[in-house]
């Protein structure tokens, strides 16, 4: 039997815009290359009118009725966007949750470390998430488990710059404790 792939459809398509001949109304409203309104113009005018200046008429609003076109370069309007796009996502902030593992018998020098750990995260600007295993016995005294969880957020907290928001309190599953913290801002 013979498989097919396909190919996954990108999250994002970007906006197209109908230029020139692909514009399909018979009518539509026009903006001249300096912006100013020309008004209701049938798509023949328009594109005589646009090949006398060497530009290309391009379907800025192709919901209104009529459709508003304009006359303008479509090369530099399609950099602009890409230029665009491309600033809003250099200026996108990335957060990163990063991961802190603790057990109910952890010794004093690798909690405090941990701690550590969690202060340069939370400078950062990054969220992280503590999570408490519990082995064995361990598991029928959660008591200690939370108690811990409590000293260290209690740590955090006394420094003041951190200023510390918990996110998704403690939940149980199966043997873990899990808390998400981040630094509010």
């Amino acid at each position: 039997m013979r498989r097919v792939y396909h190919r996954p459809k990108p999250a994002y398509q970007e906006k197209r815009f109908a230029i020139n001949h692909f514009i399909k109304a018979p009518i539509i409203f026009l903006i001249n290359e300096n912006g100013e309104d020309l008004g209701a113009v049938e798509i023949g005018k328009a594109l005589a009118m646009a090949k006398e200046v060497e530009l290309d008429l391009v379907e800025v609003n192709p919901k209104a009725t009529p459709p508003v076109v304009k006359i303008m370069d479509y090369g530099q309007f399609k950099y602009q966007k890409e230029k665009e796009n491309q600033r809003q996502k250099v200026k996108q902030k990335k957060v990163e949750i990063k991961s802190l593992r603790l057990s109910a018998r952890i010794s004093q020098h690798d909690f405090n470390f941990r701690v550590e750990q969690a202060k340069k995260f939370l400078e950062r600007g990054d969220k992280f998430k503590l999570e408490i295993i519990l082995k064995g016995r361990e598991r029928q005294h959660p008591e200690k488990a939370e108690e811990l969880i409590k000293k260290f957020i209690e740590i955090l907290r006394q420094n003041k710059e951190l200023n510390i928001e918990i996110e998704q309190g403690l939940t149980k599953q199966d043997g873990r404790f899990n808390i998400l913290i981040i630094n509010k801002q």
